[in-house]
């Protein structure tokens, strides 16, 4: 793209030479009026520079019957949960009309650090979306897990005049903020007057004004109506949520109204390429939204404009002049389906996917687990009375049931009638070779196990199972491969995914990655599981900031009393 001044950006707005690029034929959303205006868009170089009238271009697109709506922003995820490098993420979500992600890098900083987060500053630099890091405030997220990596504030002040950074990540250890841990007060002091992201599940009444008190300005982890308004009427931008195994638009689908919009933002936090591709991403949380009653201008508005003002982003949101030309050309409000993007005016094709430079991934050889063998898996203890971790599908909070089960030869064993299963953590940095073990109920495993090296957000490996020597033979698997997903029944590894990168991302392409998914998600049925995504779930057992019972690889975790169970 030949480089443009400001001097051309006027002329080329006031009409007076040709601009670079027209979109001529379609229908504009104005998310100002709410109407759909016929007019052309000139584009000079990456902005916009004219709306509702005519212009002659030196490249002219016809988009005749199309609506073009400003490109969507992701405004909360972790691109190591899609799977993929964020290129690969680049070329899967861009042209369903993402053009900005506003990605905490948490995942892989859990894993190796501060290279992790400037991996994704690098790629970002490459990537025809915008990728914005806001800096991972919490890693660990709690003192009850054991992580590759710790992130005081000496380690991210020196990253934050970065001109990728917006400001400081989801504030999960939202115990530790009320209890004014001095770390924590430490990283909002360091970051007072800048963005701070929130992540206060369930938090209401005065301990959420605290929270709030310390500077922390959005937040995701909504789950109800009267939870979302709560936060909005305390000043919250509340971030709905639509991801792989958090699904809370349905539930808060009544706030997205013309009233509440312009505090209204979209995020999905968590999908991976299969629900990517069955389903879509932005555009999926659009057509459901408008399908469940919403606006169409609100719906939108919290797509794009909301979504800008929430986070600073003063320079997109609309489609009008001096804003960057990030545009999706949709078939319709309702259908959302994009058949063109551009992203700061380039049009994202294969060419220029194929264009861009790439970046080299860290954190390879990263799993370091002990040895592992069938008694690794035992259960001791001589109480009968067993805390068990219910999952609730759909959602990352867990039930804290207990039942009674009786040891049998010193170890407590699944119990598939009743639908108990062993659940074990295996700490995979190197740092201390702890294994943790426990019981959980929802997964309808019957035999075989599952495991994975995606387990939030400490990373380590997560393995579920009925019997301990295939639990063995998956949590070994997993080294070989450099991390994954895995599923084995009878000495058998029935499938399985290698994510080398930090144990987190595939060095394959989208497609491959969602092939195996089918595959993963296929031999894991087979073996009686009933959750849609068994793999996303299972690492979200293993998050000590998200209530009520989970499991690290030191123990189980009484989240409402924030401590490790004896």
């Amino acid at each position: 793209m030949p480089h443009r001044t400001l001097a051309d950006r006027i002329d080329q707005g006031r009409g007076l030479v040709p601009a670079d690029l027209v979109l001529k034929g379609g229908r504009v959303f104005d998310l100002i009026t709410g109407d759909l205006v016929e007019t052309d868009v000139a584009i000079c170089g990456d902005t916009i520079v004219g709306v509702f009238g005519e212009y002659s271009g030196a490249r002219v697109l016809d988009v005749s019957g199309k609506v073009l709506v400003p490109g969507f922003i992701d405004t909360h995820l972790h691109i190591e949960s899609s799977l993929v490098t964020p290129h690969e993420f680049d070329r899967c979500v861009t042209p369903r009309g993402v053009t900005t992600a506003i990605c905490d890098p948490h995942e892989i900083a859990n894993v190796c650090g501060v290279p992790g987060i400037r991996y994704f500053l690098e790629s970002a630099v490459q990537t025809l979306m915008d990728i914005r890091v806001n800096l991972s405030s919490c890693v660990p997220s709690t003192h009850m897990e054991t992580t590759g990596a710790r992130l005081e504030v000496g380690d991210l002040v020196p990253l934050m005049d970065h001109p990728g950074v917006i400001g400081l990540a989801e504030f999960m250890n939202y115990p530790g903020v009320l209890m004014k841990d001095a770390g924590c007060l430490a990283k909002l002091e360091a970051f007072r007057g800048r963005h701070i992201d929130g992540h206060a599940p369930l938090l209401r009444g005065n301990d959420l004004n605290g929270y709030i008190s310390a500077g922390i300005r959005t937040e995701h982890e909504a789950t109800t109506y009267d939870e979302g308004l709560e936060k909005l009427c305390k000043g919250m931008r509340v971030l709905i949520r639509e991801g792989s195994v958090s699904k809370d638009l349905h539930a808060l689908a009544g706030l997205i109204t013309e009233r509440f919009s312009p505090y209204i933002c979209l995020c999905t936090d968590d999908r991976n390429p299969l629900d990517i591709g069955e389903h879509g991403h932005l555009d999926h949380m659009i057509r459901t939204a408008i399908a469940l009653g919403a606006p169409a201008l609100a719906v939108y508005r919290a797509a794009s404009l909301s979504a800008a003002e929430a986070f600073g982003l003063k320079d997109r949101g609309l489609i009008a002049p001096g804003k960057r030309a990030d545009i999706a050309v949709i078939d319709s409000l309702a259908g959302c389906h994009a058949s063109l993007v551009l992203a700061r005016g380039v049009v994202a094709d294969a060419a220029a996917f194929a264009a861009r430079e790439w970046t080299e991934p860290v954190a390879r050889r990263s799993v370091k687990a002990p040895v592992v063998t069938a008694g690794s898996f035992r259960t001791g203890g001589n109480r009968v009375e067993t805390p068990v971790i219910e999952i609730l599908p759909g959602k990352i909070i867990t039930e804290h049931l207990t039942f009674d089960i009786a040891p049998v030869d010193g170890d407590k064993r699944p119990d598939v009638a009743r639908d108990l299963v062993k659940i074990a953590v295996v700490e995979r940095h190197g740092v201390n070779g702890n294994i943790a073990t426990g019981f959980v109920k929802g997964f309808g495993l019957e035999r075989g196990a599952i495991a994975s090296t995606v387990c939030h957000d400490h990373h380590n490996i997560a393995v579920v199972g009925v019997g301990h020597d295939d639990m063995a033979l998956a949590v070994s698997r997993l080294g070989e491969i450099e991390g994954g997903f895995v599923v084995v029944e009878g000495g058998r590894v029935l499938a399985e995914l290698a994510l080398p990168v930090a144990g987190l991302m595939s060095l394959l392409s989208f497609e491959e990655v969602r092939e195996k998914l089918v595959a993963l998600r296929a031999a894991a049925k087979g073996l009686g599981v009933v959750l849609e995504e068994p793999f996303l779930q299972l690492a979200f057992l293993c998050l000590p900031v998200i209530p009520h019972l989970k499991i690290t690889d030191m123990g189980m975790v009484d989240v409402d009393r924030f401590e490790v169970m004896p």
